[in-house]
């Protein structure tokens, strides 16, 4: 196992509690293989979802005096699996993730998913461990600082909108999406979503649930057609 005072020394937190920050590294899928454990991250990663929601829609709130549309959108686009899991890179949780050799190899999207989940638990445990002003810090530096590099790029505008606004302003269609493949097991589902523009089809994209794979697609149709 790796040595988690190295993570520690990296993030710059010391935890009072080291079984619960291996907890909050360990994923499901290692339990498969080494039944010796016997607690894995999702606790940890519901409760941290609830601190990273209340404190940067606190902040926003606080900070930012817009209608409620827009700071939701600010909020989504701060935490989804996507920018979580480039946190998470960041913060180099990826060599620290305690997974079964099945989920070392995936470098998909189930792996984004799982980094994400994981740095929840991180927040889980900080708040747990070290209070909430410590958590409120860590989320300030590490997910609060992204929202200036949204705000300028736009990266909080949902890429379903925008290329139904696109095609609804220069052709008067609706864009819809159509399930085009699914596999994996339940509570691993991947799908492949394809939209198109009446009958003729514009882009796909896989994703862990049919809402991800629309918005990546999606993205993928405004590329396409230079929206």
């Amino acid at each position: 196992m790796k040595d988690i005072s190295l993570f520690e020394e990296g993030i710059g937190i010391k935890f009072k509690n080291k079984d619960l920050l291996t907890q909050a590294l360990t994923h499901r899928s290692y339990l498969n293989e080494n039944p010796g454990f016997k607690d894995h991250n999702e606790r940890l990663e519901f409760l941290g979802d609830a601190v990273l929601e209340l404190v940067v829609t606190e902040y926003l709130f606080v900070n930012y005096d817009k209608p409620e549309g827009d700071l939701t959108n600010w909020r989504a686009a701060l935490v989804n699996s996507k920018m979580l899991a480039i946190i998470a890179k960041e913060l180099d949780i990826d060599h620290y993730l305690l997974l079964s050799h099945g989920e070392e190899r995936d470098t998909g999207r189930a792996r984004e998913f799982i980094l994400a989940n994981a740095f929840e638990a991180l927040l889980g445990t900080i708040y747990l461990d070290k209070g909430v002003d410590e958590a409120k810090d860590f989320i300030q530096k590490h997910v609060l600082s992204k929202l200036p590099m949204i705000l300028k790029g736009k990266l909080y505008q949902d890429p379903k909108s925008v290329f139904q606004e696109k095609a609804q302003e220069k052709l008067g269609i609706t864009p819809h999406y159509e399930v085009l493949e699914e596999w994996g097991p339940d509570h691993r589902k991947q799908f492949k979503v394809g939209v198109y523009l009446g009958k003729d089809f514009v882009a796909e994209a896989e994703g862990i649930s049919k809402h991800t794979a629309e918005k990546e697609a999606a993205g993928k149709a405004l590329k396409v057609k230079k929206w």
